[in-house]
């Protein structure tokens, strides 16, 4: 499903721990790591996607996670034109991304990496919240400090995490 801009609807997730860390998903056979994310199906609402591909691509359901935040509007990125299927090139120019801030309110022991027949990730890790972008395959960094930084305001107080600041933003200077 293609809007008539050229935009496919999409779904960012942030999946945030009790120490204000995000989960990190290390795509299979890729050395590029990124947040969960994956296309709104039609009748679908953004909510109703994020936690068909929260379960997808991380094996969590909703009584696994809490949701803090999402963004406001529709973050957009463009999609190099060599990366464009065959079919798709002249009609579609990129992803337009409605993003979640969750916190686990399960156990890391939920995590299931193999929930589908087609895996996106092979590893995964806590990370800061302010990850450094250098590992975010390059046309989505600005989506990532957009969305890290309008999300930022629902992070709840960490436990047993001392000297976070929730002022500090993500530089466009990565």
């Amino acid at each position: 499903m293609i809007d008539r801009d050229g935009y496919r609807p999409n779904v960012g997730i942030i999946l945030s721990n009790a120490k204000n860390q995000v989960f990190w998903g290390k795509r299979i056979r890729q050395h590029a790591w990124q947040f969960p994310q994956g296309g709104i199906q039609c009748g679908e609402t953004p909510e109703q996607a994020m936690y068909r591909e929260l379960q997808e691509e991380v094996g969590l359901q909703s009584c696994h996670v809490q949701i803090l935040g999402r963004t406001r509007e529709w973050i957009r990125y463009e999609v190099p034109q060599h990366w464009v299927k065959r079919e798709w090139r002249g009609s579609y120019k990129g992803q337009k991304q409605i993003w979640f801030l969750l916190r686990l309110v399960g156990r890391d022991c939920d995590v299931c990496l193999r929930a589908s027949v087609h895996p996106e990730f092979d590893a995964w890790r806590w990370n800061d919240y302010w990850v450094e972008m250098e590992s975010v395959i390059e046309f989505k960094r600005d989506v990532y400090r957009l969305a890290l930084n309008e999300l930022v305001r629902y992070l709840p107080p960490a436990n047993n995490f001392s000297g976070w600041d929730t002022s500090k933003k993500i530089s466009s200077n990565f």
